[in-house]
């Protein structure tokens, strides 16, 4: 294959991984399962929902791993990880084995580890191979992992009733995402070399209306996900409707393939009619690319003319005019794309600000996904939760797909990609204090949906405001250094939340389990969450204060580059 249809065999293989290895998305589902096998506490079983986020303080460890070792072999570690530390926790449920509750703990955190080795392969491959359009690239990517919940439901209840439980989860989760990688395998090892990919910005043009295709394929698959999920009450209707989900998946193969049908019909159709003409510089060589774009340096807080609309020279002194040079001006960042170490990442402001509004948005959202079994179950419930997984993993789906809506605006709307961020984590609070409120059945969908879609933006949108703020080469490790709010707030809400379940609940005892105390707790009413929705939702306020000051302090930036993006374009206009 020529190299353009080889780039894009490869954004199918990234798809195919992220749809089916966003594994951790599952654990409420097999949560009560493995809280009854082990006899444990709910503050003990958050312990363990927090070692699966827990992995991601090791995250970094990928992007040091891609630095030094082929692309497969780190695709089959993680894959491999994966396989004995979701197998091995299936046997615990199973009651085959039995292991202390600290070797199950390092299972998790091990499983969780896995993950963002999937993750981190899949962003460098669509950086790799998507230089200039790398945003679209990277949300289209990351937005089929918020199908895993969806697809996994599926194949469980697709199972006949003998077998179908939810410690199916756990060996689907174990051997599934190893028999993807060997799928994808050679799409990445065929992937073009850098001096293949196209650089010109006319080039990646076309490619983002083949972004959009994709995009829509994409939309319809969320579509079909969310409800015909709602109907697979049999196994016979899920194995159809299954079926059906990996004809969408496979789908996005068109475009690889109508790319390689016109190349190969050029190189040997039409190539014995083309009239050679003199050569003529590259476009690219005398426009601006995106490259460009985010490395060039940009008036700082320092110069009168990017004064906010707080100024010292546009208002009086005061509240608004100390906030604009204390809060707004004070050390931001010079320029988009520069290139952070580790080290000078954590010196710099914006980082915080950026890592609190993801600490207390995206992760509150993610917890909650975890917690979403023994919410169920303490609403009676427990029978609508195939149905709430899969509208928490559409919603997040298509939260994850909205976050490319800032690149197909280009040009119509310029509007930095940090205040997208900032709208993106409103529907989070609403949510949690409707549920708090509330504490419906009608409440719980439309909250999860609500959660989902808020959460699923930022997840797909980080990536891209990471590579952005701190430059694309050094994703690898800013972003898992990113993620280590994962787990901070995976331990500290679901503790919040296993303090006001255990205290609302009453204690039974257990037998017959391997369990490491002589009882566990059981919370039925709203009242075992009500007061825990309340406090993440105040706590998700906090991080919508923190981005709309991220904002604040990057759109002039952002702007810069607008506006020089649209000087290159009308620089090419003039040169046609």
């Amino acid at each position: 294959m020529a190299g353009q249809s080889r780039k894009w065999m490869v954004v199918v293989a990234t798809l195919w991984i992220q749809a089916f290895t966003g594994t951790n998305f599952d654990f409420s589902a097999y949560s009560s399962a493995l809280k009854v096998a082990m006899g444990i506490s709910q503050v003990e079983l958050n312990y363990l929902a927090t070692a699966s986020d827990l992995g991601k303080l090791f995250g970094w460890s990928s992007g040091l791993a891609l630095l030094y070792l082929p692309l497969p072999v780190v695709l089959f570690i993680a894959a491999g990880t994966g396989l004995v530390s979701y197998s091995l926790q299936w046997l615990v449920v199973t009651s085959q084995i039995s292991l202390p509750y600290t070797a199950v703990f390092l299972l998790c955190l091990l499983a969780g580890c896995s993950i963002c080795w999937f993750n981190t392969l899949c962003f460098v491959l669509c950086i790799r191979n998507f230089p200039i359009n790398r945003s679209v690239a990277l949300s289209l990517s990351i937005s089929f992992n918020g199908v895993s919940a969806a697809l996994y439901s599926l194949m469980v209840s697709s199972q006949s009733s003998i077998i179908a439980s939810s410690s199916v989860y756990l060996l689907l989760n174990a051997t599934v995402p190893l028999i993807v990688s060997t799928v994808a395998l050679s799409p990445i090892l065929l992937q073009p070399s850098e001096d293949l990919i196209e650089l010109s910005p006319n080039k990646a043009s076309h490619d983002t209306n083949r972004f959009l295709i994709l995009h829509i394929l994409a939309f319809f698959t969320g579509l079909y996900l969310l409800f015909l999920n709602s109907v697979s009450t049999d196994s016979s209707t899920a194995s159809v409707i299954l079926a059906g989900a990996i004809i969408l998946l496979i789908l996005p193969l068109l475009v690889p393939g109508v790319i390689f049908a016109r190349e190969w019909a050029q190189k040997n159709i039409y190539s014995s009619f083309r009239i050679e003409v003199p050569d003529t510089p590259p476009l690219q060589s005398l426009i601006f690319n995106d490259s460009d774009e985010l490395n060039m340096p940009l008036l700082t807080g320092k110069t009168t003319l990017t004064k906010g609309l707080f100024g010292s020279k546009m208002c009086l002194k005061g509240f608004w005019s100390w906030l604009n040079d204390i809060v707004i001006e004070t050390k931001k960042l010079a320029m988009l794309g520069e290139e952070y170490s580790a080290w000078s990442l954590v010196a710099q402001p914006d980082f915080w600000l950026y890592y609190t509004a993801y600490f207390c948005g995206a992760t509150v959202g993610l917890v909650y996904s975890n917690n979403l079994g023994q919410i169920a179950e303490s609403l009676n419930l427990d029978s609508d939760l195939t149905m709430i997984l899969a509208v928490y993993s559409a919603c997040s789906f298509f939260g994850r797909l909205l976050s490319a809506t800032p690149d197909f605006l280009t040009g119509k709307m310029n509007f930095a990609r940090t205040g997208w961020l900032a709208l993106a984590l409103l529907p989070t609070p609403v949510g949690l204090f409707l549920l708090g409120k509330i504490g419906s059945k009608e409440a719980l969908y439309t909250g999860t949906s609500l959660i989902g879609l808020s959460s699923g933006f930022i997840f797909a949108a980080a990536v891209s405001v990471t590579s952005e703020l701190f430059g694309a080469n050094s994703i690898g490790v800013n972003h898992n250094i990113l993620i280590t709010n994962i787990p901070i707030g995976s331990l500290l809400y679901g503790q919040i939340a296993a303090l006001v379940y255990d205290s609302n609940g009453t204690r039974y005892g257990v037998r017959g389990v391997a369990a490491v105390h002589d009882s566990m707790v059981l919370c039925m009413g709203k009242e075992c969450y009500a007061v825990t929705f309340l406090i993440w939702g105040s706590i998700a306020c906090v991080g919508f204060l923190c981005s709309v000051i991220l904002f604040l302090r990057t759109r002039s930036a952002y702007a810069e580059v607008a506006r020089r993006r649209q000087a290159s374009v009308d620089f090419g206009i003039f040169l046609d």
